[in-house]
């Protein structure tokens, strides 16, 4: 059965969701372990920004997965590297963290690999 055009766009959403939801399960990782002056299980379990992290990072795994049903694994898990990026801006604006000139041509590089790769394959 081959393949349409709409279940490859489809496969590409799902991994831009994927980026999405990791970056945003990494930076309640942060937010949670800032909280937890002491790693415990039962501190691990009680540490709300950290299970949402776990979930978020577990819906993010399963939006992948689907992803990889009509999609190109070589083209959507380069796509994956954009979570780099959106750490990176979530960082700055919900962290406080700074952002260089090494850091911005950095996502501008990642971001361009990423279009480039798109562009090399038809969806």
């Amino acid at each position: 059965m081959a393949v349409t055009a709409s279940a490859r766009a489809k496969s590409l959403t799902l991994v831009l969701g994927c980026t999405v939801l990791g970056a945003a399960a990494q930076v309640l990782f942060k937010l949670g372990l800032k909280l937890m002056p002491r790693v415990s299980p039962l501190a691990v379990l009680t540490n709300l920004p950290l299970m949402a992290g776990l979930t978020l990072y577990g819906a993010s795994t399963l939006l992948l997965v689907l992803a990889l049903r009509d999609g190109e694994l070589s083209l959507l898990y380069p796509v994956i590297s954009l979570t780099y990026a959106w750490v990176a801006i979530l960082s700055v604006i919900l962290l406080g963290e700074q952002m260089d000139a090494l850091k911005v041509a950095g996502i501008v590089a990642i971001i361009a690999g990423v279009a480039l790769l798109g562009r090399s394959r038809k969806f």
